[in-house]
């Protein structure tokens, strides 16, 4: 028996990868996505591993080391009978290497931490106007306009000089002064998704308000949230910086990078190593948040990078 010849012309049906593995795809193949998950992920292993990395104790003074003393590094020529020092000793007789990296610890603590508050209170605010409206939305809006009309470093400052120093209130008025933002961009996004056709299906067949809100209008409303909360975070780590640089964030003896430059800002001359080193580490971690960030807007909206989605 003669088998029967398959048509030259039959259709080759190839599986449709899901959204969340395209965004995936394309956010590794992103050049700057690429270096800012290199240095996070250097980061974020810095502060895990603090204790193994770190020499010696952050906090507790070295004896017999000379002050501001700069780098001693064994391999480019610094006497072995000297102790090393990777990156000198700071004004009060402690191992600044150490402190740098027990501050990424830190430094990443304060940025989730403040977004995490922001995105959460800010996003509920800017869900229940956006779908709400009327009255309630021009409320709420009305109370974040005013907060987005003082500088934010600026309201920063007042909130903790009313709270008192401390990182604790600064994490808190840094989260505060960020909510405006993330409420804004999840009310334009449930202003959008509200009206499309699934969503009027839903309530069609009798979907309470609190339904479609949490299932079909906020999980498909979170894509600039993610992008803006990335970004976020190297904001956050700024402000976080420049508080403490100005007394108002972390105490003394905390490991935190913006205290060590406020400690040794007079000795930006005579000892140059003691502020270039945080400054360093600070600017290496907003870097990475904003290559991320970058990465992530592409990826996840196609139509930015220029190419769309490829063809197969």
């Amino acid at each position: 028996m003669r088998a029967v010849a398959q048509p030259l012309t039959q259709e080759l049906v190839l599986p449709r990868r899901s959204p969340t593995l395209e965004a995936l795809r394309r956010l590794i193949r992103h050049r700057s996505a690429q270096v800012g998950f290199f240095l996070l992920g250097l980061m974020v292993f810095t502060a895990i591993f603090a204790e193994a990395i770190a020499p010696y104790d952050p906090i507790k003074p070295l004896p017999n080391v000379q002050r501001r003393s700069p780098p001693c590094i064994h391999l480019l020529g610094c006497p072995r009978d000297r102790p090393q020092h990777l990156f000198g000793i700071d004004g009060n007789n402690r191992d600044l290497f150490s402190r740098v990296v027990h501050g990424s610890r830190l430094s990443l603590q304060i940025g989730f931490s403040t977004i995490t508050f922001a995105i959460i209170v800010g996003g509920l605010l800017g869900a229940i106007a956006g779908y709400a409206g009327g009255w309630l939305d021009n409320a709420i809006m009305r109370v974040m306009d005013v907060i987005l009309a003082f500088p934010s470093l600026l309201l920063a400052i007042a909130i903790v000089s009313v709270l008192g120093p401390g990182l604790i209130n600064a994490l808190l008025a840094i989260g505060f002064v960020s909510i405006p933002v993330y409420a804004r961009i999840v009310r334009a996004s449930v202003l959008a998704v509200k009206e499309l056709d699934y969503v009027m299906a839903a309530r069609a067949v009798g979907a309470s308000p609190l339904r479609l809100l949490f299932v079909h209008i906020l999980p498909n409303a979170l894509t600039p949230l993610i992008v803006q909360g990335t970004l976020g975070i190297a904001t956050a780590i700024l402000d976080a910086a420049a508080l403490s640089f100005l007394g108002l964030g972390a105490e003394v003896p905390k490991p935190e990078w913006g205290l060590m430059l406020g400690e040794e800002r007079n000795s930006v001359f005579n000892a140059p190593h003691l502020v270039f080193f945080p400054g360093i580490a600070i600017m290496l971690t907003v870097l990475a948040f904003n290559l991320l960030g970058d990465g992530l807007r592409d990826a996840l909206d196609p139509r930015l990078s220029g190419r769309g989605y490829e063809r197969r």
